[in-house]
């Protein structure tokens, strides 16, 4: 796992706190510039170490969430470039 400054591993564990693992991926991508895979690995080995360690300052229980959410927004996605698809035919 690439090294991270201090103030870059608070960004990323103040995000699991808040249960926006995805934004912590996003986030370790960008300060690593890891692959999708092993930034999703590497925060959830995080996130699990957390869990651990300071149960308390979880927002919410672990599980999987955000999957209807990431569902809709590709949907949304290739609708409106259906509609951009069909405008420019």
């Amino acid at each position: 796992m690439p090294e991270l400054r201090p103030e870059q591993r608070q960004s990323i564990e103040a995000a699991l706190f808040a249960g926006n693992k995805i934004d912590a991926i996003k986030q370790y991508r960008e300060f690593t510039g890891a692959g999708l895979a092993d930034a999703k690995q590497a925060v959830e080995t995080m996130e699990a170490g957390l869990r651990k360690a300071k149960p308390e300052q979880f927002t919410k229980p672990a599980g999987k969430s955000g999957c209807l959410g990431l569902m809709l927004g590709i949907a949304t996605i290739l609708a409106l470039l259906m509609v951009v698809l069909e405008f420019w035919s």
